[in-house]
């Protein structure tokens, strides 16, 4: 099976500071997988997730990143979104004065008029919400309120989820969205994952602990350490470095 992402040799800097933060990082990722990335921090590993987003603040200076054999680095951000790459912050930010249920239908039209299809009207767009809200467990109740003002942590990192769902794309980043999370709001969270999960695409998760993986069951685990992945295995590695720590799997 062909790749969904390729990522080789891939050198990037923080663009303001020119800090070398990637240094050569290698990643395939095919349809239907679920890769977890864990390391030290600053390692690189939100560097990547934002990367592959087409954050400005970072400038890739070596190796390539292809979805679906197009090139991603040569990609605005808005480009990368509408080819299909979705990232979930760890920190999600708060919108006032910007309604959850317009900026979700907002969204969700400007994708369906990149793949030359039909804008929702309201009330598809309220019925296809209804929908989505129920596969992540979210009362309906929060499309009605600001994006993200007010909520709570498990709340912000939910609506993430409830947006992933929205615009359904092909390569999912989830970007620690376990930190900060009471054992509750983590099932909930990984249950949405999982009940997205399909056949066509695939899912990177950034995550420090093996608590999350429980849930979320990887095909393949990475370490990163200094800006690229120094070992690969299968969900066993995430238990490894539970005990062990990242100093034995970077050696």
């Amino acid at each position: 099976m062909s790749a969904l992402l390729e990522v080789q040799g891939l050198e990037a800097v923080v663009s303001e500071a020119s800090k070398t933060i990637l240094r050569g990082l290698d990643l395939t990722v095919r349809a239907g997988e679920v890769h977890a990335i864990m390391g030290p921090n600053g390692s690189g590993k939100s560097t990547l997730s934002k990367i592959l987003a087409r954050h400005p603040a970072y400038e890739v200076v070596g190796g390539s990143a292809l979805l679906e054999g197009e090139d991603l680095i040569a990609m605005e951000p808005v480009e990368a979104a509408r080819a299909g790459v979705f990232l979930a912050f760890q920190y999600p930010v708060e919108l006032p004065g910007v309604g959850n249920s317009d900026f979700l239908r907002i969204m969700v039209n400007e994708k369906r008029k990149a793949e030359g299809l039909p804008e929702l009207d309201p009330l598809e767009f309220l019925g296809m919400a209804t929908r989505k809200c129920e596969v992540v467990q979210m009362d309906t109740a929060f499309l009605s309120r600001n994006v993200n003002e007010g909520f709570s942590g498990g709340e912000k990192k939910r609506n993430e989820i409830l947006q992933m769902a929205m615009l359904e794309p092909k390569l999912a980043i989830l970007d620690e969205t376990d930190s900060g999370l009471d054992i509750d709001a983590l099932r909930t969270i990984s249950d949405g994952v999982n009940s997205l999960r399909r056949e066509d695409n695939a899912f990177i998760v950034i995550t420090h602990y093996q608590r999350l993986l429980d849930y979320v069951k990887p095909d393949f685990v990475h370490v990163m350490d200094n800006g690229r992945i120094v070992k690969t295995g299968g969900p066993d590695l995430a238990l490894e470095l539970e005990e062990t720590g990242y100093v034995t799997a970077s050696t």
